[in-house]
């Protein structure tokens, strides 16, 4: 137990602090059981109670679980230690898929609408007190939403798509609350939600969105909020399909008080229509990022949902950074109006090259996910192997432990900038990375 690292402090910060800055330099590993709660109180010269308050601390904050008479235990994968850095360290000369970042060939310039924009703000410069949300930016946003049949509500604007999920996460839970989340699913989402001090329940997901009876078993087990991705599914490419969200919605309308929050990742770069579950509860939340069609370094995301929630969440938000900057949002609005992007060229130009992929990965007797969107998931029996394997041959692809809490193994691999002709090489590196055992989804003649 601990092995020689010394839990250090006299005040529950100084502890928690001491045991998180532990966490998060490794001296303190996965499952490691700490002292119980009078043992390390003796040992610091403390009330027992400044320990139980510094392990409450942690426990909210993600870093640890406590089991009864069993004792607290670092998590398995505790907020302290982002998925993030479970990547790939790519040499020179290594091709890298592993990032999961957008074509930059199919990126709009950005220069001429930050210019107009810059200029309108000279103009009318914005202070405080102003409207946080661009009128003309809520108006198109709303127009978008109204033609995909998202529900009527306020438009807000923030800091990404992640920034909105945690503004609406925090509105409405509270430390210790359980989230049923996709499993695979986004990284920084299976880091955010922990690190708010909130439990994850894993719903499994296929190619046409989370599994019902998951999403069933999650909401009678007390989850009181469920994040779906609507399309493009990092990172397995799933789209939520009309079938799936026909059968999710009487389970939602079973729950009319869960928290439910989607996320449409694919918004300008799928062409698969839209089959939102907004409304189904009392509480929702819409999120459609700039970040994969525009530039992530856009940093907005547009946010709608029933009035209490984006009541709470402007509201909150102006005690903050108060809003997103309206340069940026009038720069997204000449991007949107002059058409930077043509979507559905976008789309066909990332889905030839994913279905390319996936169908020379068959023709080599694996199997491959990936409906929508830039990124590929593969079903491997050994992921550590698999991915050591490919960078040895000069492939560097994402390992599935960034995205996974009880799925399966598998390796993500983004195809935004992949070529045609490296879509047979990489195809063959895969099938011999998996070997010749096989794995998920490999079939013999």
């Amino acid at each position: 137990m601990l092995g020689e690292y010394r839990i250090s402090g006299r005040r529950a910060a100084e502890i928690s602090a001491s045991i998180e800055r532990a966490v998060g330099e490794g001296a303190l590993g996965p499952g490691e059981l700490l002292p119980p709660l009078r043992e390390l109180a003796d040992r610091l010269g403390v009330n027992p109670n400044t320990v139980a308050a510094a392990y409450r601390t942690l426990r909210e904050r993600g870093v640890i679980e406590t089991a009864g008479r069993r004792g607290s235990r670092v998590r398995s994968k505790p907020a302290t230690t982002a998925r993030e850095l479970i990547r790939v360290e790519v040499p020179p000369g290594v091709r890298n898929l592993s990032e999961g970042n957008p074509d930059p060939a199919l990126l709009p310039a950005l220069a001429g609408a930050f210019a107009a924009a810059a200029g309108e703000g000279d103009r009318e410069p914005v202070l405080y007190g102003h409207a946080p949300v661009e009128p003309e930016l809520a108006r198109l946003a709303r127009a978008g939403l109204d033609a995909d049949g998202v529900p009527d509500g306020p438009v807000a604007v923030t800091s990404g798509a992640l920034d909105a999920m945690e503004r609406v996460l925090v509105a409405h839970l509270r430390p210790g609350d359980a989230v049923a989340v996709e499993d695979p699913g986004w990284g920084s989402l299976l880091d955010l939600v922990p690190a708010l001090g909130l439990r994850t329940v894993p719903v499994g997901v296929d190619d046409e969105g989370p599994l019902p009876d998951d999403v069933r078993r999650a909401l009678a087990g007390g989850a009181r909020a469920l994040i779906v991705t609507d399309r493009a599914q990092n990172p397995t490419g799933a789209a939520l399909s009309a079938a799936r969200a026909r059968a999710l919605r009487p389970v939602l309308a079973d729950h009319p008080e869960t928290l439910l929050v989607e996320d449409d990742h694919g918004h300008h770069i799928v062409d698969l229509p839209l089959h939102a579950l907004a409304g189904t509860t009392r509480s929702w939340a819409f999120v459609r990022s700039a970040a994969k069609a525009y530039g992530p370094d856009l940093r907005l995301a547009v946010l709608t949902g029933d009035a209490v929630t984006l009541d709470r969440v402007r509201g909150r938000q102006r005690l903050g950074p108060g809003w997103v900057s309206r340069i940026v949002q009038r720069a997204v609005v000449r991007l949107w109006s002059e058409g930077a992007v043509d979507p559905a060229a976008v789309a066909a130009r990332y889905g030839r090259r994913r279905e390319a992929l996936i169908g020379a990965l068959a023709r080599c007797g694996v199997a491959a996910r990936g409906r929508s969107g830039m990124n590929v998931w593969v079903p491997v029996p050994d992921e550590t192997g698999a991915v050591a394997r490919l960078l040895h041959a000069g492939w560097a692809v994402a390992p599935g432990a960034r995205f996974r809490m009880n799925a399966a193994p598998g390796i993500r691999v983004t195809v935004s900038t992949i070529t045609e002709e490296e879509i047979g090489p990489l195809s063959e590196a895969i099938a011999a990375a998996i070997g010749p055992a096989g794995g998920p989804g490999r079939t013999y003649a």
